[in-house]
């Protein structure tokens, strides 16, 4: 894989957040990127995370959630004090990211964007989130993650 750096490992490098990179070989037929990732990597599904861009009230936002669930997209309003949800276009949530889908990650995005991250990832030691390219997932603890995404900590699963 050639060059691993990403606007998201630059982040936490700067930030001298402990984390480890986690490659594997994208298997672009697989239907889920997050479930793939799990299955790649041989972990727990519920601890690798992924990251929806939806808008709210007509602005963007993202919400990030266990692979094996939804996005509840109410919850997602009502944890930025929103009225309305709605998933956003993809081409919309790559403009705004920085990053394609199956690869966006909470991290370094080049707009920065309102973040919620569902409350179960306070339940692990690490999480697993998309490292910004497909194929590459960054393990890292779960405060860390909303201490540099400002996010809010809330139940948005489904």
């Amino acid at each position: 894989m050639a060059g691993r750096g990403t606007p998201a490992t630059a982040l936490l490098d700067k930030q001298r957040v402990a984390h480890t990179l986690h490659s594997y070989e994208h298997d672009p037929r697989h239907e889920s990127y997050g479930l793939e990732a799990a299955e790649a990597l041989g972990l727990v599904p519920e601890r690798v995370f992924k990251t929806l861009v939806a808008e709210v009230d007509g602005k963007l936002a993202v919400g990030v959630v266990p692979v094996t669930v939804q996005l509840d997209l109410k919850g997602l309003a009502a944890a930025l004090k929103g009225k309305k949800a709605k998933m956003a276009v993809v081409a919309d949530a790559e403009r705004a990211t920085g990053y394609v889908a199956g690869g966006i990650s909470p991290l370094g995005q080049k707009k920065r964007l309102p973040v919620v991250v569902d409350a179960s990832a306070l339940e692990f030691d690490t999480l697993f989130c998309s490292a910004g390219r497909r194929g590459l997932e960054v393990e890292l603890a779960p405060a860390e993650l909303v201490r540099l995404t400002n996010a809010v900590v809330a139940n948005i699963s489904a």
